[in-house]
């Protein structure tokens, strides 16, 4: 049986292993994303923060909590991308008193390059049958609903 937070009992070897599996994942995900933000030259936080803007135009505080950082660490990423053409800042449509930070079309074709060069992310998945695909995305969805932690614009 697995342990639920309410239980006291260890996760059964099963569980271990699927944790220990999807930590697996994440490391190589996270390696080979920040090798790519660099082929871009870019920094891990400066590609993450593109990728969030390109989804949509947010405020410097959503991009802050988004990215878990402190919302003067996104005006430093925000102003290095800026000077680089790829982010542009404008006034919030439903309140412009309010700055809303924007990725630019080049912008956007820099994150679509990002994307594109993960191989981990997508090769070992072009071996998955297209059920196989469907089945994980539907299994990692109801792993993040549970947490309520499905990321906004990727549902």
């Amino acid at each position: 049986m697995a342990a639920t937070p309410d239980s006291p009992h260890r996760p059964d070897a099963l569980t271990l292993e699927v944790v220990g599996l999807i930590g697996s994942v994440v490391a190589r995900y996270h390696e080979e994303y920040e090798e790519a933000a660099a082929g871009h030259a870019l920094t891990g936080a400066q590609a993450r923060l593109l990728s969030l803007l390109c989804l949509e135009p947010l405020p410097m505080r959503k991009l802050a909590h988004r990215l878990k950082c402190e919302p003067s660490n996104v005006t430093g990423i925000v102003d290095r991308l800026e000077s680089r053409g790829l982010v542009e800042r404008r006034p919030d449509p439903a309140d412009r008193r309010v700055k809303v930070a924007a990725a630019t079309e080049e912008g956007r074709r820099v994150a679509r390059g990002l994307r594109e060069s993960l191989r981990f992310a997508r090769e070992p998945l072009a071996a998955l049958t297209e059920e196989q695909r469907r089945s994980l995305r539907d299994t990692l969805r109801t792993m993040l609903d549970t947490e309520g932690a499905v990321p906004e614009g990727r549902e």
